[in-house]
C-alpha cells in the first residue's frame, strides 16, 4: 500500500487532488457530484480520480448504481499514519 500511495500521491500528476479526495472521504462518504462540488472540480476529473484509487484499494464504491457513495478501504485505514506521512512530503 505504501508505494501505492507514493505512486498515487507524489509520483503522478493530480497527486493534490487525490490528497483532496481522501481527506473529503474521511469526513464521510460522498458520491461523485458531492465530491466535485465540494472540491470545484469537474465531475470527470472526480470519476478519473476515484477510478485510480478503486485501482490501488484506496476507495471502493457502494452497490448503487445510481449516485453510489464511496468509502476509503479498510486496507487504506490500516496504512492511514503512511498517507499523512507522504502528504508531510507534499506541502
Amino acid at each position: 500500500m505504501e508505494k501505492a500511495l507514493w505512486y498515487l500521491l507524489a509520483g503522478t500528476r493530480g497527486g493534490q487532488n487525490r490528497v483532496r479526495l481522501i481527506r473529503s472521504l474521511s469526513d464521510r462518504p460522498r458520491n461523485a457530484n458531492q465530491l466535485a462540488d465540494q472540491l470545484d472540480l469537474d465531475y470527470n476529473t472526480v470519476r478519473h480520480h476515484l477510478d485510480m484509487l478503486i485501482d490501488h484499494d484506496v476507495v471502493e464504491r457502494g452497490e448503487a448504481d445510481y449516485g453510489a457513495l464511496y468509502f476509503l478501504t479498510d486496507g487504506f485505514e490500516r496504512h492511514r499514519d503512511e498517507f499523512e506521512r507522504i502528504t508531510e512530503h507534499l506541502e
